[in-house]
């Protein structure tokens, strides 16, 4: 074949996989790219919600609506510090106890430590598939004022008031269970909120959300370790069975670093799923106890929908979504394959 027959078929091969992609392309520019472009524009103005945003109905503000979540000090600014210090808590308790939980159980599974694997695995993974909204009903059936927990406890004598309608922090309850005074109003520190604020701790309502969120997705993460265990060679385990390893040792330096690439997905989408939840607040508690359980995700819809405030709401959906991708690139850098040096 001539040389310039081979570029005409290359060619040709070009142009029949640009037309293969187009319908995609079309569909990713049409759902995806045009909302998002529509979405920032929205949140550089001052669309109330009323007419078509691209044609007039919205005036150029700017970044106003960041600066004033980022940098003002009235109730905007103090709404999105609590929302952060809240989705903080939740992502910092959350997705180091799902992953710790997720691989103990596929290790466990794995093993064969206990017995019936298959019912087991099965039953890890159930509360993954059932419905969000129920689980978290039943959860807040469970810790109402006259739910099965306050019943457990009055059993062994802890009687009073809703602790889950409680809007202090857990940190705040135990230095006051043991006759710790705690500042309860100080300066301004970051996003409103003193440092108290901040360092206090989740409160019960927020801290029986991050037990339904270990519970509920420890299950989809125990199969990603499942399948990654299941495919590690076994040469190198039982090297060192044979050198006297112990089951901790070949865990801590064999196992979890051959199973970096999985680490590394399951902490990311521990931390995306952290940082969007809604469904749970919206379902059960709307933001209350004294909107300790408000988060960004929920703030944004509020905000839009019920405040019709549309530009603020698609900041605090941008400034969402940098805060993800941030974590994201750190956790690549913290988790990510290693390249060879060589």
């Amino acid at each position: 074949m001539s040389q310039q027959a081979g570029r005409r078929s290359v060619t040709r091969q070009g142009v029949a996989g640009w037309v293969f992609l187009a319908p995609a392309l079309v569909i990713v520019g049409l759902f995806l790219v045009v909302p998002i472009a529509m979405a920032f524009w929205v949140s550089i103005s001052d669309w109330r919600g009323v007419g078509n945003p691209m044609t007039g109905a919205a005036r150029f503000v700017g970044a106003t609506n960041y600066a004033e979540l980022l940098g003002g000090d009235g109730l905007a600014t103090k709404d999105f510090g609590r929302a952060m210090r809240n989705n903080v808590y939740y992502v910092l308790a959350v997705v180091p106890l799902q992953t710790i939980l997720a691989l103990t159980l596929a290790v466990l599974v794995h093993r064969r430590v206990v017995a019936g694997r298959g019912f087991f695995r099965s039953a890890f993974y159930f509360p993954s598939v059932t419905s969000s909204v129920a689980i978290t009903v039943v959860f807040l059936f469970l810790f109402s004022a006259t739910g099965a927990m306050n019943r457990l406890l009055a059993v062994f004598g802890v009687e009073g008031p809703n602790w889950f309608a409680d809007p202090r922090g857990v940190v705040h309850l135990f230095l006051g269970a043991i006759g710790v005074r705690a500042p309860y109003e100080s300066g301004p520190l970051l996003l409103g909120l003193s440092w108290w604020n901040w360092i206090s701790g989740p409160s019960v309502a927020m801290c029986v959300f991050i037990v339904l969120a270990v519970f509920t997705t420890s299950g989809t993460f125990m199969l990603l370790f499942l399948a990654a265990l299941q495919h590690l060679p076994g040469e190198v385990e039982e090297a060192a069975v044979v050198d006297g390893a112990t089951p901790w040792q070949r865990l801590r330096r064999i196992t979890v670093p051959m199973l970096r690439p999985t680490l590394f997905t399951v902490v990311t989408l521990g931390l995306i799923g952290t940082w969007q939840m809604f469904d749970q607040v919206y379902t059960g508690t709307g933001g209350t106890p004294g909107k300790t359980t408000l988060t960004p995700a929920y703030l944004s819809y509020q905000v839009s929908f019920e405040q019709q405030q549309w530009g603020r709401g698609a900041a605090i959906a941008f400034l969402l979504f940098a805060i993800i991708v941030a974590c994201t690139l750190v956790g690549r850098r913290l988790l990510g394959e290693r390249e060879d040096p060589r």
